[in-house]
Protein backbone atom coordinates (compact mmCIF):
# COMPACT_ATOMS: atom_id res chain seq x y z
CA UNK A 1 0.00 0.00 0.00
CA UNK A 2 2.76 2.45 0.99
CA UNK A 3 4.77 1.55 -2.11
CA UNK A 4 1.77 2.21 -4.33
CA UNK A 5 1.22 5.57 -2.62
CA UNK A 6 4.91 6.41 -3.03
CA UNK A 7 4.77 5.76 -6.75
CA UNK A 8 1.70 7.92 -7.28
CA UNK A 9 2.99 10.75 -5.08
CA UNK A 10 6.67 10.99 -5.93
CA UNK A 11 7.39 9.32 -9.26
CA UNK A 12 6.92 11.46 -12.36
CA UNK A 13 4.17 9.79 -14.37
CA UNK A 14 4.52 9.76 -18.15
CA UNK A 15 1.79 11.29 -20.26
CA UNK A 16 0.78 10.07 -23.72
CA UNK A 17 -0.49 12.77 -26.09
CA UNK A 18 -2.59 11.34 -28.91
CA UNK A 19 -3.69 13.28 -31.98
CA UNK A 20 -6.49 11.66 -33.96
CA UNK A 21 -6.69 11.93 -37.72
CA UNK A 22 -6.05 10.07 -40.94
CA UNK A 23 -2.61 9.51 -42.49
CA UNK A 24 -1.66 10.67 -45.95
CA UNK A 25 -1.20 13.94 -47.80
CA UNK A 26 -4.82 13.95 -48.96
CA UNK A 27 -5.98 14.38 -45.35
CA UNK A 28 -3.45 17.01 -44.30
CA UNK A 29 -5.01 20.18 -42.85
CA UNK A 30 -8.53 18.76 -43.04
CA UNK A 31 -11.10 19.38 -40.33
CA UNK A 32 -11.07 15.74 -39.25
CA UNK A 33 -7.31 15.99 -38.64
CA UNK A 34 -7.45 18.92 -36.22
CA UNK A 35 -6.48 16.68 -33.29
CA UNK A 36 -3.56 15.28 -35.29
CA UNK A 37 -2.43 18.82 -36.17
CA UNK A 38 -2.64 19.89 -32.51
CA UNK A 39 -0.30 17.17 -31.24
CA UNK A 40 2.03 17.55 -34.22
CA UNK A 41 2.33 21.26 -33.40
CA UNK A 42 3.08 20.46 -29.75
CA UNK A 43 5.85 18.06 -30.71
CA UNK A 44 7.37 20.70 -32.98
CA UNK A 45 6.95 23.65 -30.61
CA UNK A 46 8.47 21.82 -27.63
CA UNK A 47 11.27 20.13 -29.61
CA UNK A 48 10.19 16.58 -28.80
CA UNK A 49 11.99 13.75 -30.56
CA UNK A 50 10.57 12.03 -33.62
CA UNK A 51 8.69 11.15 -35.51
CA UNK A 52 9.65 7.51 -35.77
CA UNK A 53 7.47 4.67 -37.02
CA UNK A 54 6.27 2.82 -33.91
CA UNK A 55 3.03 1.43 -32.54
CA UNK A 56 1.32 1.68 -35.95
CA UNK A 57 1.84 5.42 -36.00
CA UNK A 58 4.22 8.37 -35.79
CA UNK A 59 5.83 8.44 -32.36
CA UNK A 60 8.22 10.56 -30.31
CA UNK A 61 9.02 11.63 -26.77
CA UNK A 62 10.65 14.27 -24.60
CA UNK A 63 9.95 16.55 -21.66
CA UNK A 64 7.60 19.54 -21.27
CA UNK A 65 7.50 21.60 -18.06
CA UNK A 66 9.27 18.80 -16.22
CA UNK A 67 6.74 16.18 -17.36
CA UNK A 68 7.80 13.07 -19.26
CA UNK A 69 5.80 13.12 -22.50
CA UNK A 70 5.21 10.65 -25.30
CA UNK A 71 3.33 11.70 -28.42
CA UNK A 72 1.55 9.54 -30.94
CA UNK A 73 -0.27 10.06 -34.25
CA UNK A 74 -2.01 6.76 -35.11
CA UNK A 75 -1.68 5.81 -38.78
CA UNK A 76 -4.30 3.08 -38.59
CA UNK A 77 -7.01 5.43 -39.90
CA UNK A 78 -9.44 6.99 -37.49
CA UNK A 79 -11.70 3.99 -36.86
CA UNK A 80 -8.81 1.81 -35.65
CA UNK A 81 -6.91 4.41 -33.59
CA UNK A 82 -7.22 2.28 -30.46
CA UNK A 83 -4.88 -0.36 -31.88
CA UNK A 84 -2.06 2.17 -31.95
CA UNK A 85 -2.89 3.84 -28.64
CA UNK A 86 -3.34 0.53 -26.81
CA UNK A 87 0.05 -0.78 -27.98
CA UNK A 88 1.90 2.36 -26.88
CA UNK A 89 0.13 2.56 -23.51
CA UNK A 90 0.83 -1.09 -22.71
CA UNK A 91 4.47 -0.90 -23.79
CA UNK A 92 5.24 2.10 -21.57
CA UNK A 93 2.81 1.07 -18.82
CA UNK A 94 0.90 4.33 -19.13
CA UNK A 95 -2.34 4.35 -17.17
CA UNK A 96 -5.51 5.38 -19.07
CA UNK A 97 -5.85 8.52 -16.95
CA UNK A 98 -2.43 9.62 -18.28
CA UNK A 99 -3.61 9.38 -21.89
CA UNK A 100 -4.74 12.69 -23.42
CA UNK A 101 -6.58 12.45 -26.73
CA UNK A 102 -7.09 15.46 -29.01
CA UNK A 103 -9.89 15.13 -31.54
CA UNK A 104 -12.23 17.14 -33.74
CA UNK A 105 -15.86 17.67 -32.73
CA UNK A 106 -18.69 18.85 -34.97
CA UNK A 107 -20.90 19.61 -31.96
CA UNK A 108 -18.69 22.58 -31.05
CA UNK A 109 -18.18 25.73 -33.12
CA UNK A 110 -14.79 26.21 -34.71
CA UNK A 111 -12.37 27.61 -32.14
CA UNK A 112 -14.23 26.26 -29.11
CA UNK A 113 -12.61 23.68 -26.85
CA UNK A 114 -13.91 21.41 -24.11
CA UNK A 115 -11.88 19.14 -21.86
CA UNK A 116 -13.06 16.23 -19.77
CA UNK A 117 -12.05 12.87 -18.34
CA UNK A 118 -14.22 9.89 -19.22
CA UNK A 119 -17.69 9.96 -20.70
CA UNK A 120 -19.20 8.66 -23.90
CA UNK A 121 -17.66 8.70 -27.34
CA UNK A 122 -20.29 10.96 -28.92
CA UNK A 123 -20.35 8.79 -32.02
CA UNK A 124 -16.66 9.46 -32.67
CA UNK A 125 -15.23 6.20 -34.01
CA UNK A 126 -11.68 7.05 -32.98
CA UNK A 127 -12.70 7.49 -29.35
CA UNK A 128 -14.76 4.32 -29.50
CA UNK A 129 -11.76 2.34 -30.70
CA UNK A 130 -9.47 3.80 -28.00
CA UNK A 131 -12.00 2.96 -25.31
CA UNK A 132 -12.15 -0.63 -26.54
CA UNK A 133 -8.37 -1.09 -26.56
CA UNK A 134 -7.69 0.67 -23.25
CA UNK A 135 -10.55 -1.23 -21.64
CA UNK A 136 -11.97 1.92 -20.09
CA UNK A 137 -13.38 5.33 -20.94
CA UNK A 138 -11.32 7.01 -18.21
CA UNK A 139 -8.90 8.89 -20.42
CA UNK A 140 -8.77 12.64 -21.06
CA UNK A 141 -10.48 14.00 -24.15
CA UNK A 142 -9.74 17.42 -25.63
CA UNK A 143 -12.65 18.26 -27.91
CA UNK A 144 -11.70 20.71 -30.65
CA UNK A 145 -14.67 22.29 -32.37
CA UNK A 146 -14.89 22.31 -36.16
CA UNK A 147 -18.55 23.34 -36.44
CA UNK A 148 -21.39 21.89 -38.44
CA UNK A 149 -21.42 21.64 -42.24
CA UNK A 150 -23.43 24.16 -44.25
CA UNK A 151 -26.92 23.14 -45.27
CA UNK A 152 -27.01 20.30 -47.82
CA UNK A 153 -23.36 19.47 -47.23
CA UNK A 154 -22.61 15.81 -46.57
CA UNK A 155 -21.02 15.61 -43.07
CA UNK A 156 -18.35 13.16 -44.27
CA UNK A 157 -17.41 15.46 -47.12
CA UNK A 158 -17.30 18.38 -44.68
CA UNK A 159 -14.92 16.79 -42.14
CA UNK A 160 -12.59 15.48 -44.85
CA UNK A 161 -12.32 18.88 -46.53
CA UNK A 162 -9.50 21.32 -45.71
CA UNK A 163 -10.10 24.44 -43.66
CA UNK A 164 -10.87 27.58 -45.63
CA UNK A 165 -8.52 30.56 -45.37
CA UNK A 166 -10.97 32.30 -43.02
CA UNK A 167 -11.22 29.19 -40.84
CA UNK A 168 -7.43 28.96 -40.60
CA UNK A 169 -7.44 32.42 -39.03
CA UNK A 170 -9.26 30.73 -36.14
CA UNK A 171 -7.68 27.26 -36.11
CA UNK A 172 -4.03 28.36 -36.28
CA UNK A 173 -4.11 30.69 -33.23
CA UNK A 174 -6.01 27.94 -31.40
CA UNK A 175 -3.26 25.39 -32.05
CA UNK A 176 -0.63 27.87 -30.86
CA UNK A 177 -2.56 28.62 -27.66
CA UNK A 178 -3.09 24.93 -26.97
CA UNK A 179 0.62 24.23 -27.34
CA UNK A 180 2.11 27.12 -25.38
CA UNK A 181 -0.61 28.14 -22.92
CA UNK A 182 -2.94 25.21 -22.21
CA UNK A 183 -0.52 22.29 -22.42
CA UNK A 184 1.61 22.85 -19.26
CA UNK A 185 -1.35 22.82 -16.82
CA UNK A 186 -2.98 20.06 -18.86
CA UNK A 187 0.05 17.82 -18.38
CA UNK A 188 -0.22 18.41 -14.64
CA UNK A 189 -3.84 17.25 -14.69
CA UNK A 190 -5.23 20.76 -14.16
CA UNK A 191 -8.02 20.89 -16.74
CA UNK A 192 -9.69 24.03 -15.29
CA UNK A 193 -6.32 25.79 -15.30
CA UNK A 194 -5.70 24.75 -18.89
CA UNK A 195 -9.11 26.05 -19.97
CA UNK A 196 -8.55 29.31 -18.13
CA UNK A 197 -5.18 29.94 -19.75
CA UNK A 198 -6.60 29.04 -23.15
CA UNK A 199 -9.48 31.46 -22.70
CA UNK A 200 -7.22 34.29 -21.56
CA UNK A 201 -4.99 33.80 -24.59
CA UNK A 202 -7.77 33.61 -27.17
CA UNK A 203 -10.13 36.09 -25.52
CA UNK A 204 -7.98 38.70 -23.77
CA UNK A 205 -9.86 41.12 -21.57
CA UNK A 206 -9.98 44.64 -23.02
CA UNK A 207 -8.03 47.26 -21.16
CA UNK A 208 -10.21 48.96 -18.59
CA UNK A 209 -11.09 52.54 -19.45
CA UNK A 210 -11.04 55.36 -16.95
CA UNK A 211 -14.03 55.58 -14.64
CA UNK A 212 -16.07 58.77 -14.32
CA UNK A 213 -14.48 59.39 -10.93
CA UNK A 214 -10.96 59.04 -12.35
CA UNK A 215 -11.77 61.36 -15.24
CA UNK A 216 -13.21 63.96 -12.84
CA UNK A 217 -10.18 63.79 -10.56
CA UNK A 218 -7.84 64.14 -13.52
CA UNK A 219 -9.81 67.16 -14.81
CA UNK A 220 -9.80 68.86 -11.39
CA UNK A 221 -6.06 68.26 -11.05
CA UNK A 222 -5.45 69.79 -14.47
CA UNK A 223 -7.62 72.81 -13.61
CA UNK A 224 -5.77 73.27 -10.31
CA UNK A 225 -2.39 73.08 -12.02
CA UNK A 226 -3.50 75.61 -14.62
CA UNK A 227 -4.75 78.00 -11.91
CA UNK A 228 -1.51 77.70 -9.93
CA UNK A 229 0.47 78.41 -13.08
CA UNK A 230 -1.64 81.50 -13.81
CA UNK A 231 -1.27 82.76 -10.23
CA UNK A 232 2.47 82.35 -10.40
CA UNK A 233 2.68 84.33 -13.62
CA UNK A 234 0.64 87.28 -12.30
Amino acid sequence: MFFEFYLKRFVVMAVLLVGLGNPGAQYANTRHNLGWDAVQAMARDHHLSGPSQRFKGLFGDGSISGERVYWLLPETYMNLSGESVGEAARFYKIEPEQVIVFHDDMDLPLGKVKMKVGGGNGGHNGLKSIQQHLGTADFTRIRLGIGRPPERWDPKRFVLAPFTSDERKISEPLLEALSFDALPPLLAGDLPGAMNRLSLKLNPKPERGESKKEKREKRLAAEKAAQESADGAS
